[in-house]
């Protein structure tokens, strides 16, 4: 499966990273293409791509604040998490996002 996503915090800082670093971590493990852009206090990294975005299965966006372009996956399965479970949980989360990007195949 092909996810992507966005991590972002409050701050902006260390949540959107380790968040970022757990939700790749965890979804290379279950075997799934995985990228997650962050937008931090230093800006955007990682940016998705067009290409990325229209393939991707699903989208997870790991976010405490407003995430900036999130009009860009619109018409796509999408989960919406605090960052706090991507960095407790993630497992789980990408458990759930198979769940999700299952369902109605």
């Amino acid at each position: 499966m092909k996810i992507v996503g966005v991590a972002a915090c409050t701050v902006g800082i260390a949540h959107t990273y380790i968040a970022q670093e757990k939700l790749e971590n965890a979804g290379k493990k279950a075997g799934h293409q995985i990228h997650i852009e962050t937008q931090g206090t230093i800006g955007t990294e990682n940016e998705l791509t067009a290409e990325q975005i229209a393939e991707a299965d699903i989208v997870i966006l790991a976010a405490d604040v407003k995430i900036s372009g999130q009009e860009r996956f619109e018409g796509k399965r999408t989960i919406q998490v605090p960052t706090e479970i991507a960095v407790k949980s993630p497992n789980k989360l990408i458990e759930k996002t198979e769940e999700v990007a299952n369902k109605n195949q």
